[in-house]
């Protein structure tokens, strides 16, 4: 089996390529790739993504025919896909950051600035925080309720469906924090940087 990493010139992402062969050791390949025929032929891809809404999406534009193969992958051959932090975000039909900018489409929602209720809650929202799984997943197997896990973001992803919400997190209000649609994850916290229960969801993953 192999799982591409798919590199679109999104900010850092050595430690996602570095936690995903951590956890796959030998047993499944690993390639970082913007390839288009490597994405394609991959069994799962990962979707990182750091920075802003806008610039995420710009840079997955830039790329000739990157998004029509991952719609692909995603969409009509229903193979797993994990986003994780802004590669969830871009699921949305929309983003608010920096201006306007329509994402992915994979989950109607939108992207919005987190409410920090005039500056009671500091953005962006950096660091632990419990998250409340809300139903059962295969990726979060064996990952106990109220885990702890890692964020970085100031805007949060308000999916129109209520039933793809996975799990949440409290920081000014209830923040959706993970997401599943059939064959489609995400998570808005990263699990690369979130210790031992982090690289268990990404083994979840690779199990699928």
């Amino acid at each position: 089996m192999n799982i591409t990493i798919v590199d679109y010139k999104s900010g850092n992402i050595s430690s996602v390529i570095n936690s995903f062969k951590e956890v796959a050791q030998n047993k499944v390949k690993v390639q970082v790739t913007s390839d288009l025929k490597k994405i394609k032929s991959s069994d799962k891809v990962v979707l990182p993504g750091q920075g802003s809404f806008k610039s995420c999406v710009d840079a997955l534009n830039k790329i000739n025919g990157l998004r029509d193969t991952l719609n692909n992958f995603a969409i009509n051959n229903k193979k797993p896909l994990l986003g994780i932090c802004v590669g969830l975000q871009m699921f949305a039909d929309i983003g608010y950051e920096e201006k306007e900018t329509k994402g992915l489409g994979w989950i109607p929602g939108k992207v919005s600035k987190i409410d920090n209720q005039n500056g009671k809650f500091k953005l962006p929202h950096i660091g632990w925080n419990q998250i409340d799984i809300l139903k059962k997943s295969k990726i979060f197997k064996d990952i106990e309720n109220n885990s702890h896990m890692y964020f970085v973001h100031s805007y949060e992803f308000i999916p129109k469906d209520k039933n793809v919400i996975l799990a949440t997190t409290d920081y000014s209000s209830k923040i959706v924090c993970s997401v599943e649609k059939e064959n489609i994850f995400g998570t808005q916290f990263h699990p690369e940087k979130s210790d031992k229960i982090g690289l268990k969801i990404i083994d979840n993953f690779i199990n699928l």
